[in-house]
């Protein structure tokens, strides 16, 4: 979930659900924090039915993680390792009063920090899905597409989610796997492979 531009007409949720898995049905605080907009229950659907073969025990990583909602549904859904990287404190401390609540088993971690300066220094495991959902204004995608691969494993997967009318460059070496839009924002699987390969 990013922070996209603020729209006055569009209500922002007091809370977002977790879809499915061991966590279904709980409840993700969304704090009333300038720009800050949910992913939708539709479009998280639809990821996750994409997702669901590759994530059980993998590593996951949410760049731009708001109110949690990618990376703990993923956890939720058996993903072996979610790190969530946040850059707002405020958002960041109630990420990690939500993990400690629910994740008995310690497999979500929170990072306070610029999303860029962690894609510099991470150094651990690579992980084998992002989910890239940035704040639309701020038009960091080309940045984060550029360091991400470092930090990917050699068949990752990538999820972008941009306004409906913006198609990032993406690296020729992630093809595209399945995209889909709603009215306000264009959102895409990629598979990583090698060059020339799909």
């Amino acid at each position: 979930m990013s922070r996209a531009r603020a729209n006055p007409s569009v209500a922002r949720p007091g809370s977002v659900r977790i879809i499915a898995g061991q966590w279904r049905g709980t409840r993700l605080p969304v704090p009333d924090r300038p720009g800050l907009r949910p992913t939708s229950d539709r479009v998280r659907e639809t990821l996750f039915n994409w997702l669901q073969p590759v994530l059980p025990g993998a590593r996951v990583l949410d760049l731009f993680a708001g109110s949690g909602a990618l990376g703990l549904e993923a956890a939720s859904r058996g993903a072996a390792r979610v790190q969530l990287v946040e850059a707002d404190p405020p958002l960041a401390q109630i990420l990690a009063a939500a993990a400690a609540r629910l994740d008995r088993q310690h497999r979500v971690a929170v990072h306070q920090g610029d999303a860029l300066a962690f894609l510099r220094t991470h150094a651990e495991a690579p992980f084998d899905i992002a989910f890239v959902d940035p704040p639309f204004a701020a038009g960091l995608w080309p940045a984060v597409l550029e360091l991400l691969p470092a930090r990917m494993a050699a068949r990752a997967w990538l999820y972008v989610e941009g306004p409906a009318d913006y198609v990032p460059q993406v690296p020729a070496e992630w093809a595209l796997h399945r995209e889909n839009r709603t009215r306000q924002v264009r959102y895409a699987l990629y598979r990583r492979g090698t060059l020339g390969q799909s």
